[in-house]
């Protein structure tokens, strides 16, 4: 009996003896949890600062903001607010000025809610284009998904000189014709595109060029499905100089020469 009571006693001793460890808060983001340690010591993220007090065996934890992280933040958001001022469309990537209905001149012409865009995702244009937005939109989708990237390896695209938008006129200007898209503000013309080297690639000389034809044939292509119809060099003689891009749209999808 008294060997047992010897055992019971040691391991009664040797539990009461263990691992000297207790629970050490750690901050993840704002909350505090606890892990098993020896000290306290708050886990904090990256972009703020910590201070640490021990008062009446308690913990108290102030979080100071990163001065860094708190300016660069400051400058994305004045960024952001100077170009929304200039925003159409409900879009940033488009940038212009919203000027209301255009009235007709002549009988199916004139646009309800025009814009005057500038530029688009970046790219300037070499003259504010008078359109709707969901040309503005097809003309961002385009810019975005195929123009930028075709010229990627030759510099990145800069501008684009247009040579036509919005205009009260009959198609190709024929008498007696059809009213243009580009009289309901639905079409834009581009006849050249412009670098970031200082280069300018003509729709009229690059289209066939060695240097250009596989890039101005990707920029062709990919305007139809943003736009419903695409005319370029191999659509007839009023187009050897410019593409014509209008968002008009057909049962058979888009119209693309």
């Amino acid at each position: 009996m008294i060997r047992w009571a010897c055992i019971c006693l040691l391991l009664s001793g040797a539990a009461v003896a263990g691992p000297d460890r207790s629970l050490r808060p750690v901050l993840r983001g704002h909350i505090l949890t606890l892990e098993a340690s020896g000290s306290i010591r708050p886990n904090l993220r990256a972009d703020v600062a910590e201070t640490v007090i021990t008062r009446d065996n308690g913990i108290v934890v102030s979080l100071r903001p990163n001065l860094r992280s708190r300016r660069v933040e400051k400058q994305a958001q004045t960024q952001r607010a100077l170009l929304a001022k200039g925003a159409v469309c409900g879009d940033i990537a488009i940038q212009g000025k919203a000027i209301g209905r255009v009235k007709p001149k002549l009988r199916g012409c004139g646009v309800d809610n025009a814009v005057q865009v500038e530029s688009v995702s970046g790219v300037r244009l070499s003259q504010a284009a008078v359109m709707d937005c969901t040309t503005a939109t097809a003309l961002k989708g385009w810019i975005e998904g195929s123009a930028k990237p075709a010229f990627a390896k030759k510099g990145g695209l800069r501008g684009l000189r247009v040579a036509a938008h919005y205009a009260c006129r009959t198609r190709n200007n024929l008498p007696g014709g059809k009213i243009s898209e580009h009289g309901r503000g639905r079409a834009i013309d581009i006849s050249a595109f412009q670098l970031h080297s200082g280069a300018e690639v003509t729709v009229l000389n690059g289209w066939n060029a060695a240097r250009s034809r596989k890039a101005m044939r990707r920029v062709h292509k990919g305007a139809c499905g943003p736009f419903g119809t695409v005319l370029g060099p191999n659509a007839d003689r009023f187009h050897q100089d410019h593409f014509h891009f209008d968002t008009a749209r057909y049962r058979n999808g888009s119209y693309c020469r």
